[in-house]
């Protein structure tokens, strides 16, 4: 893997803040179908070529995000990612970390655009045949029509699944069009770097959890985690 690049700082304790409010206050999960308790959460990532130098180590960090959901009786989770000449690709739904890892460490970046639209458009698809508890996005740019994505977000948001996007690095047009997704789904946005592996490790693994198990699994998760998540203990309701 190359030598990570200078990033800027971590993420500030009043934006994780706010995201872990934001979260403590999204809509439970509807339950499963019956015989089919699992939550579904859609992680989609951007594997264009500025995200390289941090690839490996954020594949491993974010499929690591599903082991605690374990015991909740499992996440179904289908990963999407884009790069290249537009190619978006989505896996089968699984069901354990181990599956989750091999599919991430599978890919490999490539140069391209973003791809933002056909993700949400996916999520809208998958939705419809089947509930989706949330979407989780990580990635480093967005160079789509803001609006587009925005009707799009829109949709997810009336049908009840939350983006929660993280951005890494400091650009700020995709920055805002980051928020603007996670607002108008009902979701969060947080930024992350480098520096800030485990933050990012214990939000991801936050949201899988809630996304598994509703507000009082994320309760329970957060008195026995430690670090940044026990701030959505007095949050949790």
């Amino acid at each position: 893997m190359a030598k990570d690049p200078k990033l800027p700082q971590a993420s500030s304790s009043s934006e994780v803040d706010a995201f872990l409010h934001k979260l403590a206050v999204t809509p439970a999960p509807s339950p499963g179908s019956a015989g089919n308790a699992r939550g579904r959460l859609i992680f989609a990532m951007d594997a264009t070529a500025s995200r390289e130098p941090t690839w490996d180590r954020a594949s491993h960090i974010q499929a690591e995000m599903f082991r605690e959901t374990e015991v909740l009786g499992g996440l179904e989770v289908q990963l999407i990612y884009y790069r290249g000449f537009g190619e978006c690709k989505a896996s089968p739904w699984v069901a354990e970390s181990v599956q989750l890892l091999r599919f991430m460490t599978g890919v490999f970046c490539l140069a391209g655009r973003t791809q933002m639209g056909k993700v949400l458009k996916r999520a809208i698809k998958e939705t419809k045949e089947k509930k989706v508890s949330a979407l989780v996005f990580v990635g480093d740019a967005m160079e789509e029509d803001i609006d587009h994505l925005g009707h799009l977000a829109g949709e997810l948001g009336l049908l009840g699944v939350p983006c929660f996007m993280f951005h890494e690095g400091n650009d700020p047009v995709s920055r805002r069009a980051f928020q603007q997704i996670a607002r108008l789904s009902g979701g969060a946005f947080c930024n992350f770097d480098s520096a800030s592996a485990r933050q990012l490790r214990d939000l991801l693994s936050a949201v899988a959890v809630f996304a598994a198990g509703g507000r009082r699994a994320l309760a329970d998760y957060s008195r026995r985690t430690g670090g940044l998540v026990p701030q959505l203990t007095h949050q949790v309701k």
